[in-house]
């Protein structure tokens, strides 16, 4: 085990220094009790197969890709391929439900306690801060402006500003390179078991596994962190 923090560390967004998953499950989840009476089928109903096609969609590594980047637009196609299951064909009226789910997600949304102030200790320490992130730049640069978090990092790379995101290596040698570090004096911290660990490792960067749910490593996973963690807050524990 490293017993101390390194030169540098990169850092996703998403389900790291902001609780994303937790937002959107409530987010569904409002939305379902919302709409469900419109329909004509209980909330649990709706949510279910929402759910179901969300899964079906979001598996994909190409429609991964491209919904990222518009999540406007794969809402509204998850939400539109799910209605019909239910005997519903309504474009008008899926895009109302995807339009109410983006609101109150991106309104609910929030750090995860205690992750701010990890951030400020890192900065407080002189580590060298990168933020790396997929998604559509408006949208993240957003929630890093709404949070005040660019004041801690050197350098962020957002995939809808750089023009590539991870796995791609060239997102994490660009982040070294403008940290001035080498990838032994790196670690890398996300939730995604390819673009947070395996990816960075590949690249000899200490990879950490943020476990947001508290599940533990899928039976199926190859993947294998250097090093897994419930918080950010867990960093300080051991420096």
């Amino acid at each position: 085990m490293i017993d101390h923090l390194p030169k540098a560390i990169l850092l996703d967004l998403d389900d790291t220094i902001l609780a994303d998953s937790e937002s959107a499950r409530y987010s569904w989840q409002t939305v379902s009790e919302q709409f469900a009476p419109r329909i004509g089928c209980t909330p649990d109903e709706l949510l279910a197969t929402i759910r179901e096609y969300a899964h079906w969609y979001w598996s994909d590594p190409e429609r991964h890709h491209r919904g990222r980047l518009d999540l406007n637009t794969s809402r509204r196609e998850i939400v539109a391929a799910a209605l019909p299951r239910m005997g519903i064909d309504n474009p008008s009226l899926a895009a109302e439900i995807a339009q109410a789910h983006h609101d109150l997600r991106d309104a609910t949304v929030k750090p995860f306690d205690g992750a701010i102030d990890v951030l400020r200790s890192f900065r407080d320490r002189g580590l060298r801060l990168a933020l790396i992130t997929n998604g559509n730049g408006d949208l993240q640069r957003q929630k890093i402006e709404r949070f005040g978090l660019a004041t801690f990092f050197d350098c962020i790379l957002i995939e809808g500003e750089f023009g590539m995101g991870k796995p791609d290596e060239r997102v994490y040698r660009h982040a070294l390179d403008q940290l001035n570090v080498t990838p032994s004096e790196a670690w890398m911290v996300g939730d995604n078991l390819e673009f947070d660990v395996a990816a960075p490792q590949r690249l000899g960067i200490y990879s950490i596994w943020v476990d947001v749910t508290g599940n533990g490593l899928p039976a199926s996973s190859a993947v294998r962190p250097d090093r897994i963690i419930r918080t950010l807050s867990e960093l300080l524990l051991r420096t």
